[in-house]
């Protein structure tokens, strides 16, 4: 299979999908690869181990003009010419983002599967958890920076000062985002509040984590109780495939101290909290009601050294699969068919065409295979 390795083009995204180990992998199994010029640059591969590794190096054209296109983030709208059914492997969070890009996939025919919507035998999500764990980790760090007065912030430092904690962190969500937030946040000596959905969970997190960290089931009330004091809060929802259901009102962020800290992980899917909206890391935050909005929505972008060897680990058994044995084949198991949003012109998630209105092109991959 012929397949196309393009640089990334979202701001300051200096991930790759596939490292020049990668490619050899893919080469040693008969597959050809060509990489567009300096696309690992940014993670620090460069054309030369790619050329020992048996790639090709290309322009962004010939790298797109292939069967299979593995990226990290969604195509932009100038990327969108380049669309022409082949399939294309990346995340795409299509609940959160403009709907143009649905509609282009539909038009072209393209064969889009979704990194984050991919399931293991256990239900869980191993193409996304990667960069959760990531993300969750620099939501605390991002916010510890951004609580800082020359940010404009309130000036409290999460951390212990001679024992004693220092600033309060409110993280909703206890999946991946949020222990790792809350694994950071504990670890600098803040005081932290996890509202999630599994009482039991408590216990395990507790070990885990830290037996300081405070665990409670989320609500309405639970959320409000604890805005007025809150210095950082980190919105840690998911929702897979759909878009993220907006906890925190408006009106709530309004009862936020000014200065107060607010980092959207779930931007991704449209974002937990009413008053965010994406940013990038050119312009990554915004004051709404006195309160910093930090709404990045790629944020491993930051660290791609580390993203990119934590993403790549997780993704080449199912790209080498998907380049082996194709899309019947990668459809035949009950976890990767998830993984499939778009097939011959019509959406195959469901909860991707309940968010953007197209019902009336959704059908099962089974249908459509």
């Amino acid at each position: 299979m012929k397949i196309g390795l393009p640089k990334e083009t979202k701001d300051r995204e200096n991930r790759v999908a596939i490292t020049p180990d990668g490619v050899r992998q893919l080469i040693q199994k008969g597959h050809s690869v060509n990489v567009e010029h300096d696309a690992g640059f940014g993670s620090g591969f460069n054309d030369s181990e790619y050329i020992e590794a048996g790639g090709l190096i290309s322009s962004a054209e010939e790298a797109w003009d292939s069967d299979l296109v593995v990226k990290v983030k969604e195509p932009l709208a100038s990327e969108y010419c380049f669309l022409k059914g082949q399939i294309l492997f990346t995340y795409l969070h299509l609940a959160g983002v403009d709907r143009s890009l649905t509609e282009t996939l539909l038009k072209s025919r393209t064969t889009a599967i979704a990194y984050e919507t991919a399931e293991d035998d256990q239900g869980k999500l191993p193409l996304l958890a990667p960069m959760s764990a990531i993300a969750g980790n620099m939501a605390a760090l991002m916010g510890a920076y951004y609580l800082a007065r020359f940010n404009h912030g309130k000036g409290v430092q999460l951390g212990q000062v001679l024992g004693k904690p220092q600033g309060k962190v409110l993280i909703i969500g206890d999946g991946v985002v949020g222990q790792h937030a809350a694994g950071v946040s504990t670890g600098m000596g803040a005081t932290v509040l996890m509202l999630g959905t599994v009482a039991e969970r408590a216990k395990q997190l507790h070990k885990n984590i830290s037996p300081d960290l405070n665990y409670q089931l989320s609500s309405k009330e639970a959320i409000e109780e604890n805005l007025s004091d809150t210095d950082l809060l980190i919105g840690a929802v998911l929702s897979p495939g759909k878009q993220a259901p907006h906890l925190v009102s408006e009106e709530m962020v309004k009862t936020m101290q000014s200065g107060s800290v607010v980092v959207d992980v779930s931007i991704d899917q449209g974002g937990c909290i009413e008053t965010s909206h994406p940013t990038s890391h050119s312009n990554p935050t915004f004051i709404k009601h006195g309160v910093i909005h930090y709404c990045v929505t790629n944020m491993p972008g930051a660290y791609p050294r580390t993203s990119t060897h934590a993403l790549t680990d997780a993704t080449l058994p199912y790209l080498l699969q998907l380049a082996d044995k194709g899309i019947s084949s990668f459809a035949s198991n009950n976890g990767s068919i998830k993984a499939i949003n778009t097939l011959k012109g019509y959406v195959c998630c469901y909860e991707v065409a309940e968010a953007l209105g197209l019902k009336k092109k959704f059908k099962k991959v089974s249908e459509l295979l």
